[in-house]
């Protein structure tokens, strides 16, 4: 049983401060991410790129979900923003995988990226800590959806490394098929994060059950 207690309502504070504090500092990052992205892609003509920042889109939304929920909005609008992020998931899947499907067929070779590479890198050690601090804040809190978020965090880091993989093989040894095939991880991704979040959406949650 929660305690009421004056420091115990001290510490949710803090550990609520905590994770708006991480929930804002995603969203700025990936606010940046997508300009730097949308001008490295186009430079490149690079279809990892240009889905790693239609990732970082989703990010944002992901992260407004959380930061109303830790406002203490209600469940119905979680479930209806949660439903747009699973409709903007199933989008990413669908443009990755016809374009790196196009890419693949046509032989199309993406350009050396320098940009790309750094922002990449930097991009999959911020995610990685704030996914950390995220699991720490929502075991906490006892709160199911930071820490959800939190994982999809880290599945971006780990997005983030997959893409700079294929940049790098691209840009030292020359494999062009490496920035499609970095797409089609992102494609894998992307459907399985669309499933969870309208899964998530048709699960029952505390107070619902309740009768």
């Amino acid at each position: 049983m929660a305690s009421n207690s004056p420091a115990a309502s001290v510490g949710t504070d803090r550990l609520l401060r905590r994770g708006f504090a991480l929930e804002w500092a995603t969203l700025a990052w990936n606010v940046i991410g997508i300009v730097v992205l949308a001008f490295a892609a186009v430079a490149a003509r690079s279809v990892a790129l240009a889905g790693f920042g239609l990732d970082s889109l989703i990010e944002i939304g992901a992260s407004t979900v959380v930061i109303w929920e830790l406002s203490g909005t209600g469940v119905e609008r979680q479930r209806r923003a949660m439903r747009l992020i699973g409709a903007g998931f199933v989008a990413l899947a669908l443009y990755l995988l016809v374009q790196s499907t196009w890419v693949l067929a046509t032989g199309f070779h993406a350009h050396h990226s320098p940009a790309g590479i750094a922002w990449t890198a930097v991009t999959a050690v911020v995610m990685f800590a704030l996914a950390w601090g995220k699991a720490r804040s929502g075991a906490a809190l006892d709160n199911p959806v930071l820490r959800t978020e939190g994982r999809v965090t880290l599945i971006d880091g780990l997005l983030a490394t997959a893409v700079l993989l294929g940049l790098v093989l691209n840009s030292a040894l020359g494999f062009w098929w490496a920035d499609p095939l970095a797409g089609y991880v992102i494609v894998y991704y992307g459907i399985k994060e669309a499933r969870a979040a309208l899964t998530h959406c048709a699960s029952p949650v505390d107070g619902d059950a309740a009768t």
